[in-house]
């Protein structure tokens, strides 16, 4: 993965469920175009919903992908639910509940909460619920030329699971 929108994986169930946390920070260039001041109104930064998808994207996808030691190519095949009924800005901490509802050799389906916690308090606030579904490509686009490492699951991606104690899941992400 590219770019990381989760900062930190804080619970983790092998083939069950995951949690992670992103912290939502001014210093993010993509928090200035949402929404810059203009002639009418100040700037109001937030955090875009579709980032918030694609964190919740990567939480159940490395969710899945541990499922097999990452030897599928897992990849987002469709998002079956995106509700999200507020908006985070700086400061605040984004937390996403992933679970495996349904796993195969095609592909694996997810489900998953929202919550926020901002930084003038301790409670998590649930603001919505995301449900996903996954495609092993390996297995549903056999034939077809890939190269042969995984290129969804980084160096970047490995950090994340060594940093959360899931040394033999990042060695095993090759």
């Amino acid at each position: 993965m590219r770019w990381m929108w989760i900062d930190q994986i804080i619970d983790f169930a092998a083939g069950e469920r995951m949690s992670a946390v992103k912290n939502v920070s001014l210093s993010e260039e993509h928090m200035h175009d949402h929404f810059p001041a203009d002639a009418r109104f100040q700037a109001e930064p937030v955090m875009p919903a579709s980032l918030m998808i694609e964190g919740m994207a990567q939480t159940a996808g490395i969710l899945v992908g541990a499922v097999n030691n990452f030897s599928e190519k897992v990849v987002l095949a469709k998002i079956a639910r995106a509700e999200l009924a507020a908006e985070v800005r700086p400061g605040g901490t984004i937390r996403y509940d992933a679970v495996i509802d349904r796993i195969d050799e095609a592909g694996a389906a997810t489900s998953g909460t929202v919550s926020v916690r901002h930084p003038d308090t301790d409670e998590w606030n649930q603001i919505g619920h995301v449900d996903l579904m996954f495609s092993h490509v390996d297995h549903n686009m056999a034939g077809l030329d890939f190269p042969e490492e995984n290129f969804v699951f980084s160096d970047n991606f490995k950090t994340i699971l060594r940093s959360a104690g899931l040394e033999s899941l990042a060695d095993s992400a090759g």
